[in-house]
């Protein structure tokens, strides 16, 4: 099953293993070995934007950063199609923030499982999270 990676996992990863919990930290290993890791797209555009901002500092350039963690984790990108499009605006993803309402779409059109400490996310009984 493929497993899907908020956001905010990426950077832990990334930055601060030590901020993911030990299942997290499980999952993450055992779906990197089988090939099974993902990310959203518009996770990479929330990881640029934290930079832009100065909320995260990469020590190289944003791009590079992003890159070396899709690499370093044999991330898949999954892209916004237009189903995805449409299920972030059902009511079963009731959520303030436009991307982790895409992200939970993402999760719930590939059928996967999410990673996530989110407990707006954890709430959505329509998707699968682990933390």
């Amino acid at each position: 099953m493929k497993i899907i990676c908020d956001t905010h996992v990426l950077l832990f990863w990334a930055d601060a293993p030590e901020q993911l919990s030990n299942k997290a930290t499980r999952t993450l290993r055992d779906g990197m070995r089988n090939q099974q890791m993902a990310c959203a797209d518009i996770s990479l555009w929330e990881i640029a934007m934290l930079a832009e901002k100065g909320r995260i500092t990469p020590q190289e350039p944003v791009d590079l950063y992003i890159a070396d963690i899709i690499a370093a984790m044999a991330l898949e990108v999954l892209p916004i199609s237009p189903e995805i499009a449409a299920l972030s605006q059902t009511t079963l993803l009731q959520h303030q923030d436009p991307a982790d309402r895409l992200i939970a779409a993402t999760t719930l059109h590939h059928k996967a499982r999410l990673v996530t400490k989110d407990r707006k996310l954890q709430a959505f009984r329509a998707i699968e999270t682990l933390w």
